[in-house]
């Protein structure tokens, strides 16, 4: 019942069918790599000290808060900045020399204080600091000057401003009205006064989901060519955002990015930083942007300037040792798609362009060999990216891949080396999870189609936004849906080898299911108190669960004599919390059966440790319930429920019995092709309000019958 989570963004394929992406998306993901410049006039003044002392606790850039300055002593600081070594054309060419494609600075943190002149308050670098000029203006001429994007950060949270919600230690607070429409004024601004911006990078707060449509509207009417991150909530963004220095180890399938710090325990500069080798910094950075390009997301790296406007040595450094990289190997980077194989390999990562493979070998293997699995085509050149140098390893087709000799020589010496292979005719890779033959297309065989949802930063997790299967099959079949009461009504987006369809759930058959849900034993409940956390992953092995061990976080589990099933229970809310409810549930044989779950702001469903279910509520603070197809094997399972809220004061659930035992078949005219071919699949939600909502269709099957 494991889902496969490997690389399935390529398995969708270019096809004429599919709706062209709007120029200003491919734009903004051909740039692959974005100087972050994180610049206040206060806080990178005090450069994370504060009374003579260094602060050591949390980002330097939040000093404020973490120092607990008051508003006015804090505010006295900005009559110190009168950046003398500030030159926006130095910061932009050297982004250029680094290999940097756009440039994204605060023009607000949390703090409040504006890089901007604005017209609704004060507190901004124009009229409170001595330096009496727009830095905005300054860097954005100088992009234009230089030919880099200019793009802008913008925090939804405003310490200073009168009217904002108290600040918590999360900074995921909700917007008051009057802060909302005070974001909506200073967002107008940035958007008609600095010329073109690439991309505006919102972040924090906990916005309703009206509040963050709109921004993202206001963003769009003003700058159609500009993408809103999903710092945004709500999953209101043209693009999803990572956590900081996050690195996801499974493909993407919608726009997306990393943000990252040279240093991963600040963004803003901290005066006593300690550096290290910048050697070993360039590394560790270069192999993050190799990762997430090769995943097919976009890097941003951020940098700390002085509060005089200069930049650290340290990072300067950093950034010139990895553009003179990108300078030999930048043709592996840049327009360079992500790994079309559907797997990882352990020597390091690939990217693609049409008839070349460029194998970045991170950690090249002691013998020399490669082993590409599942590829087909004939290759007719290899080299080194960096000075196109010939390479004469050995190329062999082998057990139905390619296997690739590599020299040492050719190796040796070189700092991350990158090999291009120059193949003829398009690209043939068999998938490595190919299914042959197979009778029925669910979740159990189905490669997962991944993005990052949520309300608010707390609340973030990996949304399954679609399913895809690759297979064969020796006949021509026909395709039947099957689905369950939950999900009718729903319209499901159905791509076949390349045509995209749209079948509304409405039409189908009452199919009763053939078990016998009466004679499942069901045993006692068991809980866990609260556990702080968010949804996604789990808090330990659940293949097993010995209620007479502590769990996670040495938590117990407690027996409830009084939860019955069908019934509703609470448990306390509480922000990001999480609560586990285990059962023992005994079958008289193996058999598919429909139970329902109620819950709140989140819920995970696993069955003898292996996920179901998993999804957010976008109706925040609300009960949700739903129907769940799930397998049994004969004698005992495990169900293991994780509940989670966010922001409801109470969490209601239940595990429901009291489900019909159906579905629904509904035949199509869709027909797969018999033979040796692929076939290619992949579904969605047809009316998805985002690309990043989850799909919630885990009963949605397809049965492939004869004709």
């Amino acid at each position: 019942m494991m889902k496969k989570i490997f690389f399935a963004l390529l398995l969708l394929g270019a096809t004429g069918a599919r709706a062209q992406e709007p120029a200003a998306l491919k734009a903004w993901k051909d740039q692959k790599y974005s100087m972050f410049i994180h610049w206040g006039a206060i806080y990178s003044t005090l450069g994370g000290v504060w009374e003579g002392k260094p602060v050591t606790r949390g980002y330097s850039e939040q000093i404020q808060s973490h120092a607990g300055i008051y508003s006015d002593v804090y505010a006295d600081v900005a009559n110190r900045f009168n950046p003398a070594q500030w030159n926006p054309d130095s910061i932009v060419l050297l982004a250029k020399a680094a290999g940097m494609k756009s440039v994204v600075i605060t023009s607000k943190h949390h703090d409040g204080f504006c890089m901007f002149k604005s017209a609704y308050t004060d507190y901004n670098v124009v009229d409170a600091t001595p330096y009496k000029r727009d830095v905005l203006k300054e860097l954005a001429d100088a992009c234009r000057r230089h030919g880099l994007k200019f793009g802008l950060y913008f925090s939804l949270i405003d310490w200073h401003f009168p009217q904002a919600y108290p600040i918590s230690s999360s900074n995921s607070d909700p917007i008051t009205p009057e802060h909302h429409a005070y974001n909506l004024q200073q967002v107008r601004e940035l958007m008609t006064n600095y010329g073109p911006v690439s991309e505006i990078w919102f972040d924090m707060g906990s916005l309703t989901a009206q509040q963050s449509r709109e921004l993202a509207t206001l963003v769009h009417s003003l700058q159609p060519g500009c993408m809103v991150s999903g710092r945004l909530g709500n999953d209101a963004g043209d693009f999803c955002v990572m956590g900081d220095n996050q690195y996801p180890d499974y493909k993407i399938a919608s726009p997306w990015q990393t943000p990252a710090s040279v240093y991963d325990e600040t963004w803003g500069y901290r005066s006593w930083q300690q550096h290290g080798k910048a050697a070993d910094k360039a590394d560790e950075k270069l192999r993050g942007l190799i990762k997430v390009v090769s995943r097919g997301g976009n890097f941003l790296l951020n940098i700390g300037p002085r509060g005089d406007g200069s930049v650290v040595d340290f990072e300067k450094e950093v950034l010139l040792l990895n553009g003179t990289w990108l300078q030999q190997n930048g043709d592996a980077i840049y327009g360079a798609g992500p790994n079309p194989f559907d797997t990882t390999f352990a020597w390091g990562e690939v990217t693609a362009k049409k008839g070349q493979l460029f194998l970045h070998l991170l950690d090249v293997p002691a013998d020399g060999n490669i082993y590409l699995p599942g590829f087909h085509n004939k290759i007719t050149d290899m080299r080194l990216v960096a000075g196109n140098v010939p390479v004469e390893g050995k190329v062999n087709a082998a057990a139905g891949g390619l296997h690739v000799k590599l020299p040492a020589s050719a190796m040796a010496g070189k700092h991350i080396p990158v090999l291009v292979l120059n193949y003829e005719g398009e690209l043939d890779i068999t998938p490595v999870h190919l299914l042959k033959a197979p009778v029925v297309l669910d979740r159990s065989n189905a490669v997962s189609l991944f993005s990052f949802s949520g309300a608010d930063y707390e609340s973030y997790y990996r949304s399954e936004v679609g399913e895809t299967w690759a297979f064969t099959s020796p006949k021509n079949k026909k395709i039947t849906l099957r689905y369950s009461e939950a999900e009718k009504g729903r319209t499901v987006a159905l791509e076949l080898n390349g045509s995209m369809h749209e079948l509304p759930l409405t039409t189908g058959k009452p199919v009763p299911l053939k078990n016998e849900l009466s004679q499942l034993q069901w045993g006692p409940v068991y809980t866990t108190g609260a556990m702080r956390g968010g949804i996604g992953g789990s808090a330990g092995d659940l293949h097993q669960v010995n209620v007479t061990k502590p769990f996670a976080g040495g938590q117990s589990w407690t027996l409830q004599p009084d939860f019955n099933n069908d019934a509703l229970h609470t448990f306390a809310g509480g922000r990001s919390t999480n609560y586990y409810v285990l059962q023992e549930v005994t079958a008289p044989k193996d058999g598919s059966y429909l139970l329902g779950f109620s819950s709140g702001d989140g819920i995970q469903v696993f069955v003898n440790g292996e996920e179901q279910l998993i999804h957010n509520n976008p109706e925040r603070g609300t009960t949700q319930s739903e129907v769940l197809l799930v397998q049994l094997k004969k004698g005992k399972n495990q169900l293991v429920v994780k509940l989670y809220t966010r922001f409801a004061k109470e969490l209601q659930w239940a595990i429901n019995r009291q489900v019909p035992q159906q579905l629904y078949e509904q035949p199509t005219s869709l027909e797969v092709k018999g033979g040796s071919g692929i076939n290619r699949i992949t579904i969605r939600d047809a009316r998805a309000v985002s690309p990043h909502r989850n799909l919630r269709m885990p009963d949605l099957s397809l049965y492939l019958q004869a004709k």
